[in-house]
């Protein structure tokens, strides 16, 4: 009766948390800082990402989250700790109730890896739901009826697409290829051709500043700062946007031939309710410009980015936290 309800969309990116009655009330990147001589923390989420590429030897800023599964299960167990005393309090006996959502395509290893994080961090029970399914929900897709329902979430670690009917997934695949792979390309490709090396913020906010799917008539530039790789000295660097739509083109390329699997496997009447209805798209990478339109232009399906695209997770498992009863069929439970 006194303990909470919180949902938690643990993302590669970014991690958000839904109190039950209160909407979101957490939205902090993945990201941790550690000491090196005792291994404590020393910061988590915003004050964390502001490290990033800027520490000095005594301390370790890193994403413990990699392709939207645990990489570093000791770091991800302290950020899940943070967020929820953060949320809920420190209270040694009313624990949460925990919601979480992990990819589609995780393993059984994985997934009991996030239940174990969990846990440790202080949950007194966890349920789990898949993340495309928790998309739709928050989408505002009707998973519950008879009809086909397709979605794309393209997240910070892996892009996962679903056929969802009766409220369950009927087809699933995944990628690890999401946000921070677009960014890591963008990384390489910049060095191999300008020899200019720049770190993960400055690729990052490039790609959202300036960054599309397709080339555009309008090109746009941004000057870029970094480290000249043959003499040494910091260099500036002006870069357009359809140079970054070339650097983009494989990766995107993977999710879209992986989009087009799940179509060959879907059963034929499902297929009918997909052409009417479209592939809804959602996940914070589904905002880069002109994805929906290439996504559409490949397929030969209508896309449509949902709204709040970047939400969509983290309003599903909240709308599951207040219903638990209704959705207990699509949950796992530990």
């Amino acid at each position: 009766m006194f303990s909470k309800k919180i949902g938690i969309d643990l993302g590669t990116a970014n991690c958000l948390v839904y109190l039950e009655k209160k909407g979101i009330v957490l939205n902090e990147p993945s990201v941790v800082a550690i000491s090196v001589f005792d291994k404590k923390v020393v910061a988590v989420g915003n004050e964390a990402k502001e490290m990033l590429g800027r520490t000095p030897g005594n301390i370790i800023a890193s994403r413990p989250m990699r392709d939207g599964v645990i990489a570093d299960y000791v770091v991800t167990e302290a950020m899940l700790r943070y967020f929820i005393q953060k949320t809920c309090g420190r209270s040694l006996w009313f624990k949460p109730e925990v919601l979480i959502c992990i990819p589609a395509g995780a393993t059984q290893v994985e997934k009991r890896a996030v239940e174990d994080a969990t846990i440790s961090a202080g949950a007194k029970t966890v349920y789990i739901i898949h993340e495309p399914l928790a998309a739709a929900i928050g989408a505002g897709i009707p998973i519950g009826e008879p009809s086909g329902n397709m979605i794309l979430d393209v997240g910070g670690g892996a892009a996962e697409c679903a056929i969802i009917s009766l409220g369950g997934v009927v087809v699933n695949k995944s990628v690890r290829i999401g946000g921070n792979r677009l960014d890591d390309t963008l990384i390489a490709w910049i060095k191999k051709k300008y020899g200019l090396t720049i770190g993960e913020t400055t690729a990052e906010n490039t790609k959202i500043k300036i960054g599309s799917a397709m080339k555009i008539k309008n090109d746009q530039t941004i000057l870029i700062k970094g480290r000249d790789n043959i003499t040494g000295l910091p260099k500036r660097l002006e870069i357009s946007t359809n140079e970054i739509v070339e650097a983009f083109s494989h990766n995107l390329g993977q999710i879209i031939n992986m989009v087009k699997k799940v179509l060959e496997e879907v059963p034929p009447e499902l297929s009918a309710d997909i052409i009417d209805k479209g592939i809804v798209m959602t996940g914070g990478t589904s905002n880069l410009r002109n994805f929906d339109k290439l996504l559409s232009k490949q397929t030969g399906i209508p896309c449509y980015v949902a709204e709040d695209a970047l939400f969509c997770v983290a309003k599903g498992t909240g709308i599951v936290l207040e219903n638990l009863d209704m959705y207990k069929k699509s949950l796992s439970r530990r």
